[in-house]
């Protein structure tokens, strides 16, 4: 059985990030590591300095689905996120919003948190990261995960 795990794609903010969204959403931090704190690879240079301080893997857990994430290294163009949005549904629509305020501070509104036809509570934003997240709740006639 296959599993969907998102891996998020920062430019030297991963672990900030990280933080953010393990206090944010109540998700478990399982690890962290550096560029500088991996075994060295045969026929690769140590990183630079820049690059040592840049998360190469992170890992948490949310309600048991995992989330990861990693830094670019310094010397890889970095776009932004592009193509996909983090989906989360709660079952309570207070619940929804907190999340989705949470979220959204010092980000963009995308589509502001109401009611839809399909759930009690909606909305969309990009966070001060550049994540671009859908908060689901509630079941207006059905659609959002219970």
């Amino acid at each position: 059985m296959a599993q969907f795990e998102p891996y998020l794609s920062f430019n030297g903010t991963c672990a900030e990030a990280m933080r953010f969204y393990e206090k944010t959403l109540g998700a478990k931090m399982e690890m962290s590591m550096t560029y500088g704190e991996a075994p060295p690879m045969p026929g690769q240079p140590a990183p630079s300095d820049e690059a040592a301080e840049r998360i190469m893997h992170a890992s948490m857990t949310l309600d048991g689905h995992r989330i990861m994430a990693a830094d670019t290294p310094p010397d890889m163009p970095f776009e932004g996120m592009k193509g996909i949005t983090v989906s989360l549904a709660y079952p309570d629509a207070a619940k929804g919003r907190s999340i989705f305020e949470a979220l959204s501070a010092g980000g963009t509104v995308t589509m502001p948190y109401q009611k839809t036809f399909w759930a009690d509570g909606f909305g969309m934003c990009t966070d001060k990261f550049g994540t671009p997240w859908m908060v689901n709740a509630g079941d207006a006639g059905g659609g959002a995960e219970k």
